[in-house]
């Protein structure tokens, strides 16, 4: 039997691929239960400054495999044990997350995208909240992250029609940060999350910090945490190799180190 999640360790990153094609990547308890394991095995490794998730075979991920399901099960169970805790441990992870969306993300797996920090499609995919086809409400984040990424028109559109949206509009809405061709979706998103390897990872893990709290900060308190921040970072290794390659008029070399 195939491995529910694939991971490939890079030279201080790592790529995490959905792979349950035959069901467009739609997530089982298994298929939970090992991404799980695989992104605290990221977390815990103070080598991977990076993360690219993807899915095997022509879609991303079609959310939750509704055959894996009766109809008597208790929803809001699967939710809270499941998907709140997969978009919770994306959101937390201290290193960039790159997701390469190839093909359709529908339902939960759409959202699952877009708990993610960046986010490139090829052009043939499609993002579907297709909820409402089935009679329930967007979760795994849906809800919150439409709104602030599209604005509300847009997000109470998506959510009541269900309607999909294609890569490149997605790109111009600003759901997603770039639409690829499709042949060049895997090569880009693995030159990217590469780049972002070899960054910072110390200021990087304070951006996603201070943007994630900026959804609920008034200025003053955001003014605050900058500050904060940024007296941190710069005690950083990080900060002085950065402040001395600018003035040596050379490249950085990160190392990623706490200060």
């Amino acid at each position: 039997m195939d491995e529910p999640i694939l991971v490939e360790r890079r030279e201080g990153w790592r790529v995490v691929t959905l792979n349950r094609p035959a069901s467009l990547n739609a997530f089982d308890g298994a298929m939970h239960e090992a991404l799980a394991a695989a992104l605290e095995e990221a977390a815990a490794d103070t080598t991977c400054r990076a993360l690219l998730l993807t899915g095997a075979g022509r879609g991303f991920c079609a959310g939750q495999d509704l055959a894996a399901i009766g109809p008597e099960t208790d929803l809001g169970d699967t939710i809270e044990r499941y998907f709140n805790p997969l978009v919770r441990r994306i959101r937390a992870l201290a290193v960039p997350v790159v997701c390469a969306v190839n093909g359709v993300a529908a339902g939960a797996g759409a959202n699952l995208a877009l708990a993610c920090d960046i986010v490139l499609a090829a052009r043939s995919a499609r993002f579907v909240q297709a909820f409402v086809k089935i009679g329930l409400v967007p979760d795994s984040g849906g809800t919150w992250f439409l709104p602030r990424l599209v604005g509300e028109a847009r997000a109470r559109a998506l959510a009541m029609t269900g309607e999909p949206v294609k890569a490149e509009q997605a790109e111009s809405w600003g759901l997603i940060w770039r639409a690829v061709d499709d042949a060049a979706l895997r090569s880009e998103a693995e030159a990217l999350t590469a780049h972002l390897a070899t960054q910072p990872t110390q200021a990087i893990a304070a951006i996603k910090r201070a943007l994630d709290a900026g959804a609920a900060n008034g200025l003053d308190a955001q003014l605050d945490l900058e500050r904060d921040l940024q007296g941190v970072l710069g005690q950083t290794p990080d900060y002085r190799e950065g402040v001395q390659a600018f003035l040596e008029k050379r490249s950085a070399v990160f190392t990623g180190a706490a200060a």
